[in-house]
């Protein structure tokens, strides 16, 4: 399979200079699992932002992100969107007076196939308890969390972006959600997952670190598993309060 998203040297600064991104490279293969592993402050979320033109960030300061063959950088996340590109936040979306059955009617609204009822179980939902409660705080966290996903299933699209989708869920194991990851794959989206929870690296085709702006390897997710967590979860740059601790620790 041929890589359907491909970041080329993606740099970013914020308006006050500070850089986020030192010259990205990444390629995700279409029809794969892909996590981008990484700390706290590595620039994980603004790449995903970056990739799916959500939260103002619509252009890079350099460097090119290719979808499906096209140059889409500047291009709004409507547009996007159309393509079949898809971002899930880490924070899930609230829609006052919107019930869970309207919402994934709109999210399927490009997709005839769609079974909303089918995409709620397959998240964990039972539909007669869900279709008509309101996606808003009477939800937990986590159950907006699976809805988010279930609308992503109705969507179908060609590459779903899922960024810190797996933080704070209820699932009952990683297995769960793991299992959830390949039904998507399975059933035809693309998977960039981007975490920094190095258990869910596990569930992976190939798997990326990105550590300080830049990604640092890409390949085995096993291999990727163990050089985070020999060298980012001890990085004194990323991670100063825990090094600390372990330095105390073990004196």
């Amino acid at each position: 399979m041929g890589a359907l998203l491909e970041v080329r040297n993606l740099k970013y600064r914020t308006e006050e200079g500070k850089e986020i991104l030192k010259g990205v490279n990444l390629d995700v293969k279409e029809g794969e699992i892909h996590v981008l592993l990484g700390p706290n402050g590595a620039g994980k979320s603004t790449l995903a932002n970056l990739i799916a033109g959500a939260g103002g960030y619509e252009e890079p300061t350099e460097g090119e992100i290719i979808f499906d063959g096209k140059v889409i950088n500047g291009k709004p996340l409507y547009e996007r969107a159309k393509m079949g590109l898809t971002i899930a936040f880490q924070e899930p979306a609230r829609f006052e007076g919107i019930t869970v059955e309207e919402y994934l009617k709109l999210s399927a609204r490009n997709n005839p196939d769609a079974d909303i009822e089918e995409c709620l179980r397959k998240v964990g939902l039972d539909p007669c308890h869900y279709l008509h409660r309101f996606v808003d705080d009477s939800l937990s966290g986590g159950e907006r969390k699976r809805i988010e996903l279930a609308s992503i299933m109705c969507m179908k699209p060609k590459l779903a972006v899922l960024d810190e989708i797996d933080s704070g869920i209820d699932f009952v194991s990683i297995d769960e959600i793991g299992n959830l990851f390949k039904t998507m794959r399975d059933e035809g989206t693309t998977l960039l997952v981007i975490t920094h929870r190095e258990n869910i690296a596990n569930i992976a085709d190939r798997a990326s670190l990105l550590c300080d702006g830049q990604i640092v390897e890409t390949g085995d997710p096993r291999k990727i598993i163990k050089k985070f967590e020999k060298e980012c979860l001890v990085c004194e740059v990323q991670n100063p309060s825990l090094v600390k601790e372990v330095k105390v620790q073990n004196n």
